[in-house]
């Protein structure tokens, strides 16, 4: 295919709006942000790996990056992958929207080696990708960055171990799978402990993981195994018992029963109790009295 002129001109320079972002949710490793984008040209250079996802209405797009080059119609659910140390000029034909996410290189590197694979693996470009797995965690970060009640940071970093660990299995050459076993008794009884004892503080799959003295990955799949749940799953189901708990032995307010078993305002609170119980936090209460 031959290749396109680029149209570089100042007036046809691309302007971008971000609509939602991860930047002060404080998540490990990794940000995410929906952005409108008018038509136009644009470039960039790329310090962290950069994983796109087109969310908007389809459009003409035109892209290179390492010597590759698409022209094609893209539509929602479509991905690019750039790796960090690379460059990307672009042009679309009418105004869209992406869902990117941006992962820190030195993430990337640890999570590749919490799950065993030679240093050398590397992340190539792919400027059209189809692929079920990653397009299923990119429109869970929609939902997150955009649900005005989020399930939080232990949920959004889960999603992002998820899709290093998916685009490191791409990446890598073929091996056995290892068995999957369960955290160790003593080990799971301290994570559940520390839950219990910091349900109203914002926690991390790091901090978790840090307490199981494993890495977020292997934490991840080994809570999973023990438990049959994943572990942002788990510590919701814990708080929403504490929240039960307060509501039928107190007469505190919602709102600070809402805050003391950690989520982040009552409106959170009856959404999750109505989804795992039936039941409103008033109708609750006076079936208790």
């Amino acid at each position: 295919m031959e290749e396109r002129a680029w149209v570089q001109r100042p007036d046809r320079q691309m302007r971008f709006r971000v609509r939602c972002s991860s930047v002060e949710r404080d998540w490990r490793g990794f940000e995410a942000y929906v952005y409108e984008a008018t038509d136009g040209y644009s470039d960039a250079f790329f310090s962290w790996h950069s994983i796109s996802m087109h969310v908007g209405r389809p459009v003409l797009v035109t892209s290179r990056c390492d010597g590759a080059h698409v022209h094609r119609l893209q539509v929602p659910g479509d991905l690019k992958v750039v790796p960090a140390g690379h460059s990307r000029i672009w042009e679309i034909a009418a105004p869209t929207s992406k869902l990117v996410v941006d992962i820190a290189p030195w993430f990337v590197c640890e999570i590749a080696q919490a799950m065993g694979l030679p240093g050398t693996v590397t992340i190539s470009p792919e400027l059209h990708l189809n692929d079920k797995r990653i397009e299923r965690i990119g429109w869970a970060l929609v939902d997150e960055l955009e649900e005005g009640d989020p399930l939080g940071r232990l949920y959004a970093e889960s999603l992002g171990t998820a899709l290093v660990a998916h685009l490191l299995r791409r990446s890598a050459p073929v091996t056995r799978p290892m068995r999957v076993t369960g955290l160790p008794k003593r080990r799971l009884q301290r994570v559940v402990e520390y839950v219990r004892e910091h349900l109203s503080q914002d926690l991390s799959l790091h901090e978790l993981a840090g307490i199981a003295g494993l890495s977020s990955s292997h934490f991840k799949v080994q809570f999973r195994e023990s438990t049959g749940v994943p572990v942002h799953q788990y510590v919701i189901a814990a708080r929403v018992d504490h929240a039960l708990d307060l509501l039928i032995r107190t007469s505190l307010p919602v709102s600070e029963i809402a805050l003391r078993a950690g989520f982040s305002n009552q409106s959170h609170l009856s959404r999750h109790l109505r989804r795992m119980h039936g039941v409103t936090p008033a109708a609750l209460r006076r079936e208790a009295q």
